[in-house]
C-alpha cells in the first residue's frame, strides 16, 4: 500500500489484527507532533498502529525504489519472445532477508497476537 493511500484506509477501516513485535524508538519533537496530529485526526487508531502502518507503507515504497539490476538467469519471455532476466539487485536480497527474519521470529514465538 502506498503512503498516500493510508489516510483513506484509516477513514474506512479498523486496524487489522495480526502478529506483532514490540520495538521502542525515540522520535524527534517534530515527528512526535506529526504523530500526535495524526492520532487526533484518526482517534480510532493508536499511535502505535499509525506508526506501524506508516512504516509498512514506507517499506513497500522503499522496496519498489530499489533499482533493477539485470541478472544472468532468464526467468520468462515477453510477448515478443524476448528474454526477461531475474533481478540481481537489492530487491531479491532484501526479500530473502525479510523472509529469513520472519521465519526466525515465528520460530522464536516472539510474535504477539492482539
Amino acid at each position: 500500500m502506498k503512503i498516500r493511500e493510508l489516510a483513506h484506509q484509516w477513514e474506512q477501516q479498523a486496524t487489522p489484527a495480526r502478529g506483532t513485535r514490540r520495538y521502542t524508538l525515540e522520535l524527534d519533537l517534530e515527528t512526535a507532533a506529526r504523530l500526535e496530529a495524526l492520532h487526533e485526526l484518526y482517534p480510532q487508531r493508536t499511535p502505535e498502529a499509525l506508526l506501524g502502518e506508516l512504516l509498512a507503507a514506507a517499506f513497500e515504497e522503499l522496496e519498489a525504489s530499489f533499482p533493477y539490476v539485470q541478472g544472468d538467469e532468464v526467468v520468462a519471455t515477453d510477448e515478443l519472445g524476448d528474454p526477461l532476466y531475474a533481478d540481481a539487485g537489492t530487491t531479491p536480497r532484501f526479500l530473502e532477508l525479510a523472509r529469513k527474519h520472519l521465519q526466525r521470529l515465528h520460530a522464536e514465538g516472539s510474535l504477539q497476537t492482539p
